[in-house]
């Protein structure tokens, strides 16, 4: 396998592991700011889980049985990954479940936002040392290709603008760039206009402007 391929699966998957750690940790912080306005808050919370449930179900029913295919030592740590997912996922029902208006509970949002962030923190603790090696170790370019394109194209699409700006917080531009190239070709058009509505609604949730 060539080293340019593991890089690209290295590379995509750990700046996609950051924005979420990012995400969480933004919603958690962001819940009780004043500032933040409701909408801003339901768009990052809408945006969270159906990110974290549709990145975890690709793991779960593409790339694990892809790695134990080949690694079959490696079926029973990934099994108790998803074991980890399926916690999440109740955490994230959770979250989901916490109104969001104008008497609702930010406390209450802020809570279930801390949970999900520390479990989202604690399983990627859990799932890099063993993944990392795996997708360099045991998955041709063409496979992680393959795997990466059907992730995208299943994606949600609610708030996908806060990919590209999360992206753009915790990755290289190059890094970025490399991410962002596996968009489809007429997707790509869309890019600018993209990063430029995240990073207005990023620095809302972060505090940096009024809302």
């Amino acid at each position: 396998m060539s080293t340019n391929a593991e890089a690209v699966a290295v590379t995509e998957t750990r700046l996609i592991h950051a924005f979420h750690r990012r995400a969480t940790t933004l919603l958690f912080e962001a819940a009780l700011r004043p500032s933040v306005p409701l909408s801003a808050l339901a768009e990052l919370r809408e945006f969270l889980v159906k990110n974290l449930r549709h990145h975890h179900e690709t793991e779960d029913h593409q790339l694990w049985p892809m790695i134990a295919a080949v690694a079959p030592k490696a079926a029973a740590p990934l099994a108790a990954l998803s074991e980890e997912h399926d916690e999440l996922d109740a955490a994230l029902d959770a979250l989901e479940a916490v109104p969001i208006r104008e008497d609702g509970d930010r406390p209450g949002l802020q809570q279930a936002a801390e949970a999900v962030c520390a479990l989202v923190h604690r399983h990627l603790e859990h799932e890099e040392p063993l993944l990392f090696p795996a997708l360099r170790e045991h998955i041709s370019p063409d496979e992680w290709t393959a795997f990466s394109g059907a992730v995208v194209a299943t994606s949600p699409t609610e708030a996908a603008h806060l990919v590209v700006g999360f992206l753009d917080q915790v990755g290289t531009p190059e890094e970025v760039e490399l991410v962002l190239s596996g968009l489809p070709k007429p997707a790509q058009q869309f890019v600018p206009a993209m990063r430029a509505q995240a990073h207005a609604a990023l620095a809302v949730l972060s505090g940096d402007t009024e809302g």
